[in-house]
């Protein structure tokens, strides 16, 4: 049985293999289309911010501004606090808070951004009303989710068919929505945002190091991250079958005509004012 909106659980957690992701996104590879949008002087709200690569990438960007990092997890930022720290960027700062019910007065900030949050959260358009409620008027809302059903590899494997299946049953289980992507326009216009600007774009990994990387951080996540026992502790599948998928993963990993895309739904809402 799905557990109630409302108390969605994060499926991946923050182990090393997650992290492993995590720590390689940045504002080029994760948010360009947001990029051309930014101001010097903006104050920018980063949700979900994770271990703060993105957040410190923003902060680089508005000089004369200052961005806000927050996250539901309380350790995953004394990480976010040393990559800040690290650059040598003093104009950002880091907070526990849950994007339902956020803790800033209305219109406080130029962008409030999202990065792979909406999937996991437990009611998506009440978030996205809360985002826009701490929005100046003017600004921006920015969004981007991955969406699973449309992950698309080659060569075939059964293994990651299986994955893939499995992945969506313990996420929906958990209160969320993998297929994010493609209803982040359908639930900005239920938040009653109106000024929406829809785009996709995507990750590939094909060369041999790529391939190597994108196969063995998900092996282990399947094995080691807190999903793991979300999908045994949830009925979804045996230890076995958990094996089968991580084998499947370097399997496919090892064939040099691999190839992977990860396609993400993005948006841009202007805040009427």
């Amino acid at each position: 049985m799905s557990k109630p909106r409302e108390t969605a659980v994060y499926t991946h957690g923050h182990h090393e293999s997650v992290l492993r992701s995590h720590t390689w996104r940045t504002a080029a590879n994760s948010a360009a289309y947001l990029l051309d949008s930014i101001q010097p002087h903006m104050r920018i709200l980063d949700i979900g911010c994770g271990p703060g690569t993105i957040t410190a990438d923003l902060a680089t960007l508005v000089p004369d501004g200052r961005v806000t990092g927050v996250d539901r997890a309380p350790g995953i930022l004394a990480q976010a606090r040393a990559t800040a720290a690290e650059r040598g960027r003093d104009n950002v700062e880091f907070a526990v808070a849950d994007v339902h019910a956020l803790d800033f007065p209305d219109d406080s900030f130029c962008v409030v951004h999202a990065h792979q949050v909406l999937q996991h959260v437990g009611d998506p358009v009440a978030a996205l009303r809360e985002m826009t409620r701490v929005t100046r008027p003017g600004g921006i809302i920015a969004v981007r989710d991955s969406d699973y059903a449309a992950m698309t590899w080659y060569p075939a494997s059964q293994g990651l068919d299986d994955w893939l299946d499995l992945y969506h049953a313990v996420a929906r289980a958990n209160g969320g929505e993998p297929d994010a992507g493609r209803r982040l326009k359908s639930w900005a216009l239920s938040a009653g945002l109106t000024d929406i600007t829809a785009t996709s774009t995507a990750w590939t990994f094909a060369t041999a190091e790529e391939r190597a990387w994108w196969s063995g951080l998900w092996a282990d996540r399947t094995l080691a991250s807190s999903y793991a026992p979300l999908a045994v502790e949830g009925g979804h599948a045996t230890t076995e079958r958990l094996h089968a998928v991580a084998d499947a993963w370097r399997e496919w990993g090892a064939q040099e005509d691999a190839w992977f895309s990860v396609l993400h739904g993005e948006i841009l809402c202007r805040k009427e004012g």
